[in-house]
């Protein structure tokens, strides 16, 4: 940290808002908490996005500067940002995530040992379903291992920010994980070991199964992405008033617990594909493990859209390192769905024969 202090570095705070004023407090105020722990002189942009409450008027009065832009899209909302932050180490924040001095201090420590960027981990804040903290779980564990990051705490210098050409303005959403990979191709990208806070709202303005079936999507469509209308409910509500609220309804209930059981069967994957014993495949755990066997085939299909993506950045890597972690998370990809496929396959098969015959 010393080198920057003696310069005087500024740092950036950007925080792309929509409607939040009952958030901006509480995340504003962690900001100033957080860079008050560090020696270098900082300012918060707060990008006011087409907002209709009292966002504007809030962001001023913690302090923040405002830039008000009406583009409803994420990626464009945090690059207008970066073009009026006058720092050179840029730390974007969603506006309902909770930043801590710590986080903030590994963060210009990290740019300071040479990392042109990188992320945070998070974890959910107040009530959300069980099934939530089982995927957020569950998907950080694949970010982790890919070297990649969520755009609620993301910081980098403005040397890579220009070098990876920002957020790419042609997506509605996982834009934060392309602009990682992006990122990684300029230079060493951390994830930190510290997890944040942000709000679950989104888990609690959808289903569990509407949640597993939009990831779904994606993954087999990422084309979809370049469409707001399909990521319109999550990423691009407009009510934040009774976002704090879990539905009690019988249906939401039924959908949470059924993508609690596929989360859980995800999670316990080691069990499901190694041999058994013969005593329990033949009795009627075996039956139980070859339903859950081919639902985790089906699944692995998945992998597919996954290797063309670790295929497409691994062309672009300038680090070895990275080209060697890249070659080998593409290798298991194919590995897996490659056999998933042929289980798939041969399943579909037998079930086409037994209708014929």
């Amino acid at each position: 940290m010393k080198e920057r202090t003696k310069d005087k570095c500024i740092v950036s705070f950007i925080v792309p808002a929509h409607n939040e004023e009952l958030w901006l407090p509480r995340t504003l105020s962690a900001i100033h908490a957080g860079a008050r722990a560090g020696s270098e002189p900082w300012e918060i942009i707060v990008v006011n996005d087409a907002s209709t409450d009292r966002t504007e008027e809030v962001a001023r009065q913690h302090g923040a500067t405002v830039v008000n832009v009406n583009h409803r899209q994420i990626a464009a909302t945090r690059n207008s940002g970066a073009r009026s932050a006058r720092g050179e180490c840029l730390i974007f924040v969603d506006a309902d995530t909770i930043v801590t001095p710590g986080v903030v201090e590994s963060a210009l420590r990290s740019m300071d040992k040479g990392a042109v960027g990188g992320g945070a981990l998070t974890r959910f804040e107040g009530e959300v379903p069980l099934y939530a903290h089982l995927l957020l779980w569950w998907l950080g564990f694949f970010t982790w291992l890919a070297g990649l990051s969520g755009g609620a705490f993301m910081f980098c210098t403005r040397q890579a920010f220009h070098a990876a050409n920002g957020f790419d303005e042609n997506l509605y959403g996982a834009e934060d994980a392309v602009m990682s990979a992006a990122l990684k191709r300029e230079g060493q990208f951390v994830v930190l070991r510290e997890r944040l806070f942000t709000s679950g709202r989104r888990v609690r303005s959808m289903s569990g199964l509407q949640i597993l079936t939009l990831l779904i999507r994606i993954a087999f469509r990422p084309s979809d992405l370049a469409r707001r209308s399909s990521v319109e409910k999550v990423w691009y509500q407009s009510n934040r008033e009774n976002s704090h609220r879990v539905s009690n309804s019988f249906g939401r209930k039924i959908s949470n617990a059924i993508a609690l059981l596929i989360l859980i069967v995800l999670v316990t994957i080691p069990i499901w594909i190694v041999p058994w014993p013969e005593a329990l495949r033949a009795g009627p755990l075996g039956y139980v493990k070859r339903g859950v066997g081919m639902t985790l085939a089906h699944i692995a299909l998945a992998l597919w859209p996954c290797a063309i993506f670790l295929t497409r950045n691994l062309f672009r890597q300038k680090r070895w390192q990275e080209q060697i972690k890249t070659i080998l998370l593409i290798a298991l990809s194919l590995w897996f769905a490659g056999s998933s496929t042929l289980r798939v396959c041969q399943f579909w098969a037998a079930v086409l024969a037994r209708l014929m015959g």
